[in-house]
């Protein structure tokens, strides 16, 4: 719902209008958002000059930008102040078989809210998705960082096959791998006990992985094979459902929300 008043910041039923923007932002600075950009916000928000949409790009904080010179085409921005200094995000990976579109875009979109660092699809024996639309996974991010309120996008990867991925995992990086075998200690038991550092949450295709392929990551120091209860999961709710619980347990959900 969008506000009227003198000097209003353009507000939409999620709250405040957000753009996500790739030049630094700081005191003065101007901003000519492109084409999508301009359209949402003179022709579906119906901006008018010296409304106020925040904007950030994920290293200088968020901040509050004037809209000027309006046109039928375009607009432009000058940043006014800082409303919130950059803050870090936890250092979580999300590694996943890539699914058919619709879940895929879900899972880009809610792996966004759930505050990860990166989305890294692995290709396996079973995945049945033969292309990933990458500009779509990071448009969707965007979009999802933009709404839900984060200073950052996670970064996209392209996608790596599961033995790659394995052979190249960084030191000092824990694998949270999501077993449907049933054999794991349930997730929340792992996590209570889990070491400190960095992590990443691996979630098969649609039919699991194959068993040569679930041997090979489970012999692998750095995972550590978890179960997610007693019902089968979709590989999007599983993803989700992880996250969700890593976060609880061990992630950002702990903090106070900040002013």
């Amino acid at each position: 719902m969008k506000s009227y008043g003198m000097n209003a910041h353009l507000e939409e039923p999620g709250g405040r209008v957000r753009l996500y923007v790739e030049m630094p932002l700081d005191q003065g600075a101007h901003f000519e958002p492109p084409p999508h950009q301009s359209h949402y916000l003179l022709h579906v928000m119906r901006a008018k000059a010296d409304d106020r949409v925040s904007l950030f790009n994920g290293r200088d904080g968020e901040w509050i930008a004037r809209i000027v010179n309006v046109t039928k085409r375009g607009c432009l921005l000058v940043c006014e102040k800082q409303n919130r200094e950059q803050a870090g995000t936890p250092d979580l990976w999300l590694c996943f078989a890539p699914i058919k579109k619709t879940p895929a875009d879900y899972v880009v979109q809610k792996a966004t809210e759930l505050g990860v660092r990166v989305l890294q699809p692995v290709t396996t024996r079973r995945t049945i998705v033969s292309r990933v639309n990458i500009d779509r996974m990071r448009a969707n991010a965007i979009e999802a960082a933009e709404q839900s309120d984060r200073l950052m996008v996670p970064d996209v990867c392209e996608p790596v096959p599961l033995d790659t991925l394995l052979a190249g995992w960084p030191a000092g990086r824990h694998i949270l791998f999501c077993d449907e075998a049933g054999d794991a200690p349930s997730i929340a038991q792992a996590l209570r006990v889990a070491p400190p550092g960095s992590w990443a949450i691996l979630t098969g295709p649609e039919g699991g992985f194959d068993p040569e392929e679930r041997d090979a990551i489970r012999r692998q120091a750095f995972v550590i094979p978890v179960s997610l209860g007693p019902r089968i999961l979709r590989a999007d709710t599983a993803a989700l459902a992880a996250l969700a619980v890593w976060q609880a347990l061990i992630g950002d959900w702990q903090e106070a929300r900040p002013p």
